[in-house]
């Protein structure tokens, strides 16, 4: 169904129902979406993903977004006469991109989602992965020594600050970012990372990575391709015979991950399909991959 179409009662209530049973399912548990791509830099998309979260919210799931800002990062960058790069597809952060990448993933970007989501009608809070000791984190380090500079991997989580505004009615909004436990500093974190161990830490239903490819395919060029659910033994098999390459493999690393440690389901769809949130937790359709 596409936006502009207007229902009559009769089909309007129907979809209703049809949500109803799935409403039921989620009602009270936890849901961890990573927030990030062409949906958080197209009007349109970030206006459904906004509006799909309110909704879930306001019919009693618990909804927590993490979100990086890739693009909002190397826009600042660029302003201050500072080249992007990238190591191995993570972004090398020196100092002076880690202050930027603080503010502008604890500032800008976060209060921007808090503010949509309060015209929309939602409750947001913003919390900086600092905030509360949410993420501690250590340099991370390759086997083969390969400096990524103040990029961490996150050695602990405390969940208490996100619980506590959940449980206050708040949608808490994410930054990935941590504390340094190994050095006086603050540390880049990749978004998927954290949104996977924080939903594991919450022990939450489902952990949902919204990405700009339709999920897993068998074929790359070809999204007919694409692979529905896929439990997590067979992932290194596919691994083995290349299906999952490149980019996709810490994606698929962290649902694996979270699966394992007791999220029931972890989702890689596509951010640029409008409502794709609503479609998968809502109704009989589903989009993406589910790992489980």
């Amino acid at each position: 169904m596409s936006e502009g179409i207007i229902l009559n009662p009769e089909d309007r209530a129907a979809v209703l129902v049809e949500a109803l049973p799935y409403i039921q399912e989620y009602y009270g548990q936890t849901v961890v979406v990573k927030y990030g791509g062409n949906a958080m830099i197209n009007e349109e998309l970030k206006d459904a993903v906004i509006r799909d979260i309110v909704l879930l919210s306001l019919v009693g799931v618990r909804v927590v977004v993490v979100h990086g800002g890739g693009p909002e990062i190397s826009g600042m960058l660029k302003k201050i006469g500072k080249e992007s790069r990238f190591v191995k597809g993570l972004r090398y952060t020196d100092r002076e991109t880690m202050d930027v990448v603080q503010m502008i993933l604890c500032g800008k970007v976060n209060k921007d989602l808090v503010a949509l989501l309060e015209k929309a009608g939602g409750q947001g809070v913003g919390l900086g992965g600092m905030d509360g000791g949410l993420f501690s984190a250590r340099r991370l380090t390759d086997p083969d020594g390969t400096d990524y500079g103040y990029v961490g991997e996150i050695t602990d989580v405390n969940p208490k600050p996100v619980a506590d505004m959940l449980n206050a009615g708040y949608i808490p909004v994410v930054s990935s970012v941590a504390r340094g436990v190994d050095d006086d500093t603050n540390y880049n974190i990749n978004a998927d990372t954290a949104a996977a161990k924080l939903a594991i830490a919450l022990k939450a239903r489902k952990l949902i990575l919204l990405t700009d490819v339709r999920g897993l395919l068998r074929d790359p060029k070809d999204d007919s391709t694409l692979i529905h659910s896929l439990k997590v033994s067979e992932v290194p098999v596919l691994v083995k015979e290349g299906v999952i390459s490149g980019g996709m493999i810490p994606k698929v690393e962290c649902c694996v991950e979270a699966v394992r440690n007791g999220v029931e389901r972890a989702n890689i769809q596509d951010g640029r399909v409008k409502h794709s949130i609503l479609m998968e937790l809502l109704s009989t359709a589903g989009v993406g991959t589910m790992l489980h």
